[in-house]
């Protein structure tokens, strides 16, 4: 009776949050293809309610700032900076505080491409996206629910919709600016890959005060698809980030995550394939200095035939900085010669900084090659010993040591001279946080 009432005591508050996180952001106004696809998700919002800090996958993290109605204030500023992956030649597109600025963003075309912002596209009647518009949102609700995921489902005020119909040689380019100290943005993202395509996404910017976003992807079959994101810049910011990807046969998802500064970032990854001889990496680096909280959280589902997948996660903390993995893979009946490696690493600066990892294996085919493995530790006195003797100080000897650390996360991008940039951008904020 007393575990029961416990239940019910958390079923209510998780509505209560959602009741009153609903309350303070009306959905908008949907009368196309995406209106009763968003009150389903509003569905269920009120059915699941908002994360509780006794749910098995947020015992780690505290979702209270991510689910309460107002955001917390969170300050801007402008570190003069070049703009990241400026170099590239690209189709550029900018948000500021989750408001598309048409006058900082290029022409909404592309060779192989078709692009729609969200708020537009969803008047019409019909549009390719309303058969993916939430779709892989819901199959990603179990069998973990996702509910922060369904409330952008729900109240979503804009996103980019993308269809790759070819080989696109020109990166599609997001960047996220925050100007309002009490920015809360909403923005969701459907990606469509078909038959024998590929893209590559680009995503930067730290976005609001608080961020909630979705980026569904569908891999068709012979399909390819990267993905390279940079989270920094604004410390203050809350950020939760789901990605939901769906794989057909010989496709590839690639995606990979670097994040700086920041009080609490979530993100969320499922990734799921539904095709034979598929292949997914998912990597992320990040580096925490004081008050950040980072974490990751992955699952994959084979549910097909000799398909591969990789998780590689690396996290540089100090200053009482808190890393979170929790990584999990299922293998399904049936879903034989499944390759799935999962690695987890931390590297701890100080002894007043934590590392809390997760991983998971559950396997119910008999012919497969899984492994993982999470490990934390400190700076190697050797290797640092070795630097110091040859008369590199201490400061910059350190910086070597966790650039190599992150490494072997950052060669999961095939781009090399975008690997290259975000290398260049490690070492300019160690360089910044020396001391």
């Amino acid at each position: 009776m007393a575990a029961q009432s416990r239940k019910d005591v958390m079923a209510a508050d998780r509505r209560a949050q959602a009741e009153a996180r609903l309350a303070a952001t009306p959905m908008p106004a949907a009368s196309g293809w995406s209106a009763e696809l968003r009150q389903a998700a509003l569905s269920r919002v009120i059915d699941l309610g908002l994360p509780h800090r006794r749910d098995e996958y947020w015992k780690f993290t505290d979702p209270t700032s991510l689910s309460q109605p107002e955001p917390a204030e969170a300050a801007t500023f402008d570190p003069q900076e070049t703009l990241i992956f400026g170099g590239v030649e690209r189709l550029h597109l900018t948000f500021v505080d989750g408001v598309f600025d048409a006058g900082a963003s290029d022409s909404l075309e592309g060779e192989g491409l078709e692009i729609a912002r969200l708020s537009e596209a969803e008047k019409a009647d019909i549009h390719w996206a309303q058969h993916l518009y939430g779709t892989l949102e819901t199959r990603g609700q179990s069998p973990v629910a996702r509910p922060l995921a369904a409330l952008n489902t729900a109240l979503a005020s804009d996103g980019i919709l993308i269809r790759a119909t070819g080989k696109v040689s020109k990166p599609v380019h997001i960047t996220y600016l925050h100007q309002k100290t009490d920015s809360d943005v909403i923005l969701h993202h459907v990606v469509k890959v078909e038959k024998g395509a590929e893209l590559t996404l680009l995503e930067n910017g730290p976005a609001a005060s608080r961020l909630n976003k979705v980026l569904e992807v569908d891999v068709a079959d012979t399909g390819a698809f990267h993905h390279i994101r940079a989270q920094g810049r604004d410390h203050e910011r809350r950020a939760a980030s789901h990605i939901f990807a769906r794989l057909g046969q010989e496709s590839v998802f690639k995606s990979f995550t670097l994040t700086v500064n920041g009080v609490l970032t979530r993100n969320e990854s499922v990734i799921e394939f539904t095709g034979d001889d598929a292949v997914a990496h998912i990597a992320g680096a990040c580096l925490g200095d004081g008050d950040f909280h980072h974490d990751d959280t992955v699952f994959v589902t084979h549910d097909a035939v000799n398909c591969e997948s990789r998780q590689v996660f690396k996290k540089v903390l100090r200053n009482g900085a808190k890393g979170v993995f929790q990584g999990k893979i299922l293998v399904k009946e049936g879903a034989q010669k499944t390759d799935g490696y999962q690695i987890s690493q931390s590297l701890l600066l100080d002894d007043n900084s934590q590392f809390l990892a997760k991983p998971e294996l559950e396997i119910y085919a008999d012919d497969v090659a899984c492994s993982h493995g999470s490990t934390t530790g400190a700076i190697d006195e050797d290797a640092l010993f070795y630097f110091l003797s040859r008369g590199i100080p201490r400061s910059e000897a350190q910086s070597l040591l966790v650039l190599a650390f992150v490494a072997e996360a950052i060669e999961e991008i095939e781009n090399k001279d975008l690997a290259g940039e975000l290398t260049e951008r490690l070492a300019g904020w160690l360089q910044r946080h020396r001391g």
